[in-house]
Order: C-alpha cells, then sequence, then structure tokens
C-alpha cells in the first residue's frame, strides 16, 4: 500500500511541478583584498579623483564585470594597467579600455599568461588618508616609497 501511494506521489509531483529556470550567475562582483592590511576593503574610486583605484569600506565598493577587461557597472569605467619603469604598475580607471589582459584563476583576479604582463596575481597597496589604499600591479619586487604592503591579492567574493 505504502508503495502505491509512493508512486502516486512521485506521478502528481512530475504532473504538477512547474519547470524551474536555470539561475544565471550574477553578472558583476565586488573586488577586495583578503589579507591584512587590505582585508575585506573593496575595488572602488577614490572619492576625489575618479581615475584613482583604491582599496576602502564595502559600502562605497564598485561591483564590476571581469573577463579580458575589469569594467565597473557603477561608473562604465575600466581598469587599466599603465606603464613605469618599476615592478610596480600604476592602475587607474577610464572611460575607454587600454587593457585586456585581465582573466580569473579560481576567484582570484589575474593577468593572463598570454598577457604583455605574463601571469600575474600580485599587487602592491600603499596607505592614504581616509583608510583607503592605492594599488599597483606587481610584475617582480619594486615598492613604492611610503607605508606599502607588497604580494597582495585580490579576489571576488566567496563563490561557494
Amino acid at each position: 500500500m505504502l508503495s502505491l501511494f509512493a508512486s502516486i506521489f512521485l506521478f502528481l509531483s512530475c504532473v504538477v511541478a512547474r519547470p524551474v529556470e536555470e539561475a544565471t550567475a550574477a553578472s558583476s562582483y565586488q573586488i577586495r583584498g583578503v589579507s591584512s592590511p587590505i582585508f575585506h576593503l573593496y575595488l572602488q574610486a577614490l572619492p576625489s579623483s575618479a581615475s584613482t583605484p583604491v582599496l576602502g569600506p564595502a559600502a562605497s565598493g564598485e561591483y564590476f564585470t571581469i573577463g579580458s577587461t575589469i569594467q565597473s557597472t557603477n561608473t562604465s569605467n575600466y581598469l587599466n594597467i599603465g606603464t613605469a619603469s618599476t615592478s610596480y604598475k600604476p592602475l587607474s580607471f577610464s572611460k575607454t579600455s587600454n587593457t585586456t589582459a585581465w582573466a580569473l584563476e579560481g576567484d582570484t583576479i589575474i593577468t593572463a599568461t598570454a598577457s604583455t604582463y605574463g601571469r600575474q596575481l600580485n599587487f602592491v597597496a600603499c596607505q592614504l588618508t581616509g583608510g583607503y589604499y592605492s594599488i599597483y600591479l606587481q610584475t617582480g619586487s619594486d615598492v613604492p616609497s611610503g607605508t606599502c604592503s607588497n604580494f597582495q591579492t585580490l579576489h571576488l567574493p566567496c563563490l561557494c
């Protein structure tokens, strides 16, 4: 008798159940630091300079689409890598994309192996006033003057 009810229940659940649309992955993410001194500080423009990317409070962290470019969904600005003779390369926000080297390795922001930078996953974070940190792509071991932390990584929030 129990197996009859189980069969009827299974049949009815298949007939009555509505199809569930597949959930699509979020198209934009916040980007954050994961170790001291930038633990849980988020990528955003410096309030006084829209072209200066910094790590700062979560409440003002921007959201980004990430592929070979990184673009803010808040401002439409792109994260670009500048040129420098030092191993740390300045980053900037701009309305145009000059950098197509970005990639993801798991939840980690990197430059792609095939890019002119090679596979790089380290950044330098330098303390500014107001709890913000300027950031640079690190391609070696040079460090700017000031209170800086070398070999930092940037990540998406946990995708688990």
